[in-house]
């Protein structure tokens, strides 16, 4: 008996042993699966995941107008059973990005959850409309003829640089082109050596064109800003279009034994005395820079805020490098930033922004590139609600800033480049230098289209932005 009860004692503590030892297994098998089942996923040594990622077709890129810009096809075998088409290559990657066995870019990654099936509702109700869950379509906001006439025109300046044609009214972003490009068909490839050759070479190539220009790149503001600065002006009430300013040839900066320029070394207007309207048309940096000092730092920087300046938070959905405005400045510092000069930078899609609030009545509406979130068989996941982003002036000076900016385009102007016959075009341009940037809207009185065009080296900005506003237009 006693030898008996030994033995069930060593017996019962193995017991417990095993117990102790089962239940950490269940433990940690439930925190894996419950917590780091995603992290698991997504390690890219994780070839199960990846294959999993290219078992089922994953949903379609489509322009607004159904023309599908990312498809899946099926392969001729192996583990992988689809892979990633882009139709139209390089004139749409900044947009629609690539899929490739590792990390995916653009609209690819923006909206990965709707694309490859995993959201949620797009799960739901694929499951109740069509029986089994599938993976859903997006279709962007992307108009066919503005992106063609956005990116052959950048390609034929042939000069790096970007393009981006806005919906004033919504927002809705109609062309979104950077240059140089690439073929994303590039990267879809299983092979890993292969892959590595294709991002090694294009991350090497002359002109970056795995940049994403418009959104991700940031410029000197150039005369584009004097948008803001007489903005900012009008805001006051002290400032109107007849308003008389100091033009002079030249005009020393605060503090300093420095001076600031007009382009053609003249004074502007008669008698050096030139309306806030002629200062605006003949960008007469002289006057702006009394603007800027009349005005001070923090005025013109809370207007650069109201156009959407240092804002971080910014994507449509791809992610946008912030437009900036520096507000710790010296005066002379704040004169030059009056005229953009240094402390201001934007992105393209900024420039087209600038444009498209004073075309909406001052009313910035948030940019956007995505329509809609659908099921295959037509049915609307998700649709787009456009919705105000900035109130950037009062729609009375709104509409006098866009008197002013009609001028730029009339015969004698200086952005008769991009004039539309029998269509009233409003437009800021910029001196002439690098980057070259233009923004225009149209038609004045009734707008359809703002357009923001960015040359990394001089060329004709304006002529882009007509070419794409027409396309818009016709």
């Amino acid at each position: 008996m006693t030898r008996a009860r030994r033995i069930n004692g060593t017996l019962r503590r193995v017991a417990r042993i095993c117990a102790g030892m089962l239940f950490a297994l269940l433990a940690h098998l439930t925190f894996v699966q419950a917590f780091s089942s995603r992290s698991l996923n997504a390690d890219p040594r994780n070839e199960r995941a990846r294959i999993a990622r290219f078992d089922e077709p994953r949903g379609a890129i489509l322009s607004f107008d159904g023309t599908v810009v990312a498809t899946s096809r099926e392969t001729d075998g192996g583990p992988y059973r689809y892979r990633r088409f882009y139709p139209h290559g390089e004139m749409f990657a900044p947009v629609t990005g690539h899929l490739t066995a590792g990390p995916a870019t653009g609209v690819e990654r923006a909206l990965e959850a709707a694309l490859s099936g995993a959201d949620a509702k797009v799960k739901m109700q694929s499951l109740v409309r069509i029986g089994t869950e599938q993976a859903a379509d997006v279709r962007l906001t992307i108009s066919d003829r503005a992106q063609w006439a956005a990116y052959q025109s950048l390609r034929a300046a042939g000069t790096p640089g970007a393009a981006v044609a806005i919906n004033p009214a919504t927002g809705a972003v109609l062309a979104l082109a950077s240059y140089p490009s690439y073929d994303p068909n590039a990267f879809a490839t299983f092979d890993a050596a292969a892959l590595a050759r294709v991002e090694r070479r294009l991350s090497r190539a002359p002109g970056s064109p795995l940049l994403n220009r418009a959104t991700a790149e940031t410029y000197p503001a150039g005369s584009a800003f004097k948008l803001v600065t007489t903005a900012a002006a009008l805001a006051t009430g002290e400032y109107g279009p007849a308003t008389e300013l100091p033009g002079p040839a030249k005009l020393r900066l605060p503090g300093t034994t420095r001076y600031v320029h007009n382009v053609d070394g003249r004074p502007c207007g008669r008698d050096a005395r030139p309306t806030l309207a002629r200062a605006f048309q003949g960008s007469c940096d002289t006057a702006f820079a009394g603007i800027g000092l009349q005005l001070g730092q923090d005025t013109l920087r809370d207007q650069a805020d109201a156009f959407g300046f240092n804002a971080p938070e910014l994507t449509i959905p791809l992610p946008v490098t912030p437009s900036s405005f520096d507000g710790a400045a010296d005066r002379s510092h704040t004169a030059l930033a009056a005229i953009g000069g240094p402390g201001g930078r934007v992105t393209p899609l900024m420039v087209a922004m600038l444009s498209a609030a004073v075309a909406n009545d001052g009313t910035l509406m948030r940019p956007y590139l995505v329509e809609e979130v659908r099921l295959r068989d037509g049915s609307v996941i998700r649709r787009a609600a456009p919705a105000p982003y900035r109130t950037t002036l009062a729609p009375e000076l709104a509409g006098q800033l866009t008197a002013m900016m009609t001028t730029i385009t009339r015969p004698g102007g200086p952005g008769t480049a991009a004039a539309i016959p029998g269509i009233s075009v409003a437009a800021k341009s910029a001196g002439p230098g690098a980057p070259a940037l233009f923004t225009a809207f149209a038609p004045a009185g009734a707008p359809e289209v703002a357009v923001g065009v960015v040359l990394e080296r001089p060329g004709p900005a304006a002529p882009i932005a007509r070419t794409i506003m027409q396309a818009v237009l016709s």
